[in-house]
């Protein structure tokens, strides 16, 4: 079996084992490293649920998602009926200000806009809305505002990199330009990738992450 066919089985074992998605109608295609995944899903929430599982897969180096959203007849909703459901779900967050999204829906494709203070703030807006029904696609537009202190974000990122037992963070670099985190080096798998990023967003003080890291 070659590296792409045993990559391919992969992702496949991967989207079937994950209960959120029917990897039944989901294909899977593979050429030096870089996976396709198409076909057609019943929601949104699935479509990224497979492209989530797929990037857990080790040796994944990159994702061409050609997935369609399909949505069942007792799943269509008016953009009316969607944005006022999405403001709905976001007035429930407790981490959210108050009106600190705003919303904008045409053809069940949702547009987050807005100002927050963190990143998880506005990853946790995405992943309420994501599953509603009726959401064809999601454009999170939310940006964040500047802190009036920076800490010594290179300092906290590289700690925080080194608590992860996954990663070896001699291997990766870290320049920071104001409030601008760039990671350069080289990582071993997706997950690592995203374990690296996951440190630099979270570290106070930082509003962009650039990912320049390479794989082994």
């Amino acid at each position: 079996m070659t590296s792409d066919q045993a990559l391919q089985k992969a992702v496949q074992d991967e989207l079937g084992w994950d209960p959120s998605l029917n990897a039944t109608h989901i294909g899977v295609a593979v050429g030096q490293g870089v996976v396709t995944l198409s076909g057609q899903v019943d929601s949104f929430a699935e479509k990224w649920a497979a492209e989530s599982a797929a990037q857990r897969v080790d040796g994944v180096r990159a994702l061409a998602v050609e997935l369609t959203v399909q949505l069942p007849s007792t799943a269509e909703r008016a953009d009316s009926e969607i944005a006022r459901a999405v403001i709905a779900t976001l007035d429930w967050l407790t981490q959210l200000p108050p009106s600190s999204v705003a919303v904008v829906v045409e053809q069940g494709q949702v547009t987050l806009q807005g100002t927050l203070d963190w990143d998880f703030q506005r990853q946790l807006a995405a992943a309420a809305v994501r599953h509603l029904w009726g959401v064809r696609g999601l454009h999170n537009q939310i940006v964040l505002k500047p802190l009036l202190q920076l800490r010594a974000i290179k300092a906290d990122i590289e700690s925080a990199l080194r608590r992860r037992a996954e990663l070896d963070a001699r291997e990766i670099q870290v320049l920071v330009e104001g409030s601008k985190v760039m990671l350069s080096g080289r990582v071993h798998s997706w997950s690592e990738r995203n374990l690296a990023t996951h440190a630099a967003w979270g570290t106070p003080g930082v509003h962009q992450v650039v990912d320049q890291l390479s794989f082994n």
